[in-house]
This record gives C-alpha cells, structure tokens and sequence, in this order.
C-alpha cells in the first residue's frame, strides 16, 4: 500500500515512483487527483489499484475510497485474509525527512511498527485518555506512535488535519486532551504565541515528542504548567532508539546496561572533514570519553535489524558500517552526533551534515543556535556552516526571523556571541529572513541556505557580517563581500 499525500506538489516523480512499486499494489492519493496523473500509466503497468480521497475528482483509472469503504462492510475481516503475513513482512514505507538531501523510502517491518505502538503504552497513558494529533501521518511519530499506539491502547485521537499555533490550546479545551505530540520546530510555535490569562486552562499532562531545544522546553513548562515532556530520540529507519523518562531537561533519553545489551550502541569519534568515523591503526572505530560527543552508530543483529530502503541496494549499504570493532561487524550509521554524560542520560548534539568545521575546530550548529535564541529579539534562527572562496572550511552564519516589530541590534548581538561562544563558532554572517524553511516534518531545511552562501548578488535577504573592529555586525553589499573574497577583510 502508498499512500500518497501531495496536495500543492507537481506530481509524484518518476524515480520516486519506481522506488516503491516493486512491491506495492495499491495507492491512495490523499491530496488533488491530478498530481499522480502524469505518472498513472506506469502505475498501471506495474497492475496498482489507484484510489482517491475525493469524492468530487473523476477520471479514468482512478477510483474513489470513500465509496468503496461505504460498500464495504461492518463485519470483522476474515482472519485468512492476514494469516500469512509475519512480523518479518513489510508494513509500510516511511519517507525520511529529506532535511539534507533528497527523502528515501524506509522499509517498516511489523515487528518494527509494533515497537512504535508500545510506546504510549509504556508511558502510561491509557483508553482513558485523549491524544491531540497534528503530526503529519506520513512521519512515524504521527502514525505508528499516534494513531497506530492509539487504536491499541483504545485511546481517543483527535485528528487535525493541520497544526495551528492558534488554535492549538482551544482545541485542546474543547476536547479534553490529555497527551499531545510534537516534532521539530511545534513546541517553539505554541511557546511564540502572544501569552494569555487561560494558558494554563487545560488538561494536558504529557507531552511526546523529539527535537525540543533545552531553552524553548523550559520555557513551555513555566508558560503552560506542570506537564510531563517526555522527550525521545529515534530515527525512522534506525535500529535503535532512547526515551527521556524522567523529564530532564534537554536530555533525548536514558541508557542502561539492560537496554544497551538488547540495543547494542557507540558513541564514536568522527573525522567532520573527511565525513567518516576515526579508525585507528587496526582499522577500527574508537569510542569517545563519556561527556565527549561522537558519533552514534548501533549494531545490526539478529534482534537489532536495519531493513533498509525500498530502492538501490546502494542506499542502504551506505547507512552500514562494516568492521567497526572487530571484523565481519556490521552497525547502522545514523549521522547523528550525540553524547552521553555519567548518569547516562543522552544529549541529541547537531546532524554530521550540519556540523562544520572553522579554524581546525568542530562547530556544533544546535549549540551556537540555543545562544542564539537566547538573544529577546530573535524569534526563530537557523545556523549553518557556508564555503568563502579562498578560504579552507566553513564559516558560521545564521538566518534569523525577528520577532514583530523587533529591529536587528547588531551591537548587542555581536556582545552576546563574544560574551557566550568562542571566536570559531561565533556567526560571522547574518542573513534576515522573514520566515525560516522547514520540512514537512517541522524541521529545519539548510540544504537552499548552504548552497546559497553569503553573496549579496544572488540573495535578496538582508545580510550582515561581524566586525571585531567595530564591534557590531554591519550591513554587508557587494563590495564588503568582494574585500572577503579578496581577503582586505580579516574573518
């Protein structure tokens, strides 16, 4: 089954399309018809079923769901109908995220989905309550812990059909809602609302997510009341995962001895430059101090598998690290740099693609961010590492959004990077946005802001630059970025 979901797209690619059709036999387009038009012989060559969401669309070769559900009938499906299907058996595809490149679809088995639909399960929430879902259903947050950990538990869900900042704690009053669910980027919007007197009207006590920056989490606790985040990290097809149990602040999860055994994981040292983990003269991968941040990697086993991706087998061998500690090992790479403190709490650090090295030092994007934010003007920031011609690395820049009716104070802003973040990291260049890029996923797009760089020719925003001699950042034209190039000016 594809369920396709593209309401403002183009059209469902080519490419894309041949990813999933070597084992799919029906799609369901979600969004306007006329988006899967273009590809809908080769759908058919391939003998897929095409079904819509829409009762006003009509076109050859397309079929309606809505009247099909409401010809079927309300009697429970025969078991025959699955007694062939194992835990072993493909469930779903999920798109990745695409934040650094293009999306792959990741292959879910049922083992893997039944996994997600434990975990409201384990944090006690139960037919009782009530879950408030404004997660897109194609990301595994939405449907494997949301709706597909609802329906086994018998919780109620209440399904927008899209976030709203706005109307987010009315809704939640209207229906009761217990539990909700964030990605990404949520929690900072509900945090950016103007405040109100009945912020803490609600009934809220859990809240499940991943991506929930340390600052932004406190201020949603003071703001909204006692609400118990718990806080996760997990990818979609990775092969293992952490839950912060106990709501400690900025943690992504707790390990133990228990779980390491059964989810065998390092943290490893990783060489940014060459985009690799460190070996050492044997060749193998070394393991960081605790407090240092390296490299997670997981190993695949038996108990612990990585299935992959649906497509060229060349994609998912590019995920696996072989001989990593001895030889014949095999371990999921998930490009993600985390670290792991005494009391074995993990901390989510920066993605190994937005990580940049400047001056011989490794510049961790989500650190220099959270200062960032910190600054009262400053609504959203996006830091990301750029190439200057001529010059060896990447230098630091952030696109900000300021807040309504806020004005950039370079003076200020310069004193507090210079005040709080070493000479590397600190953002040499400033790019004012009104609106940040995200995912469908609410994650932070970087690939268009890296790829764009600092030249004033070819961006629109307003761009600033930091000077140590002046001790502001500056309005940056042409010229000033012709005397960086040309290296009059110092970086």
């Amino acid at each position: 089954l594809l369920l396709y979901f593209a309401p403002k797209c183009k059209g469902l690619s080519k490419c894309q399309m041949v990813w999933v059709c070597v084992c799919v036999y029906v799609c369901v387009c979600l969004g306007g018809g006329s988006s899967v038009e273009e590809v809908l012989p080769d759908l058919k060559e391939k003998d897929m079923a095409v079904f819509i969401l829409d009762d006003k669309y009509t076109t050859d070769g397309i079929e309606s769901l809505n009247e099909k559900i409401d010809q079927a009938s309300d009697c429970p499906l025969p078991v025959s109908l699955r007694s062939s299907i194992t835990l072993e058996d493909n469930f779903i595809y999920i798109y990745t995220s695409g934040t650094t490149g293009l999306p792959k679809a990741a292959i879910i088995k049922h083992s893997r989905a039944l996994r997600g639909c434990t975990i409201l399960r384990l944090l006690n929430i139960s037919a009782d309550d009530v879950v408030y879902l404004t997660l897109p259903l194609y990301h595994s947050s939405g449907s494997l812990i949301g709706i597909c950990g609802a329906i086994q538990i018998g919780a109620t869900i209440v399904l927008r059909r899209k976030f709203s900042s706005s109307q987010f704690w009315d809704d939640c009053r209207k229906y009761n809602v217990t539990v909700i669910q964030y990605i990404g980027e949520v929690i900072r919007y509900l945090c950016n609302v103007p405040k109100k007197d009945n912020d803490r009207d609600h009934k809220v006590r859990t809240a499940i997510g991943n991506g929930l920056r340390a600052d932004v989490w406190r201020e949603f606790l003071d703001r909204f009341g006692d609400i118990r985040v718990c806080e996760f990290y997990g990818a979609t097809e990775g092969n293992t995962g952490f839950m912060n149990y106990v709501g400690k602040i900025g943690s992504s999860g707790r390990t133990n001895f228990i779980m390491k055994k059964i989810m065998p994981f390092n943290l490893v040292k990783y060489d940014i430059e060459k985009e690799e983990p460190v070996r050492d003269a044997n060749g193998h991968c070394i393991e960081v101090a605790t407090g240092e941040t390296g490299l997670l990697i997981s190993k695949i086993t038996h108990i612990n598998p990585f299935t992959g991706y649906a497509g060229s087998k060349n994609l998912t061998e590019k995920k696996q690290l072989r001989d990593v500690f001895r030889k014949g090992d095999i371990y999921f790479n998930s490009g993600d740099l985390l670290s792991l403190d005494s009391d074995n709490f993990i901390y989510f650090q920066d993605r190994v693609g937005d990580t940049f090295r400047w001056k011989g030092e490794n510049v961790a994007t989500t650190e220099v961010a959270d200062i960032l934010a910190m600054v009262d003007f400053i609504q959203e920031v996006c830091v990301y590492g750029v190439a200057v011609p001529d010059h060896e690395g990447r230098i630091g820049m952030a696109a900000i959004k300021l807040k309504d009716s806020r004005e950039l104070d370079g003076e200020m802003l310069y004193n507090h990077v210079v005040n709080h973040l070493p000479n590397y990291a600190r953002p040499r260049f400033l790019r004012l946005q009104n609106s940040i890029e995200i995912t469908g996923t609410y994650k932070q797009r970087k690939v268009t802001l890296v790829e764009e760089g600092i030249n004033p020719a070819t961006i629109r925003d307003p761009l600033f630059y930091l000077s140590d001699t002046k001790k502001t950042y500056i309005s940056m034209n042409q010229a000033t970025y012709d005397s960086i190039v040309s290296k009059q000016v110092k970086l």
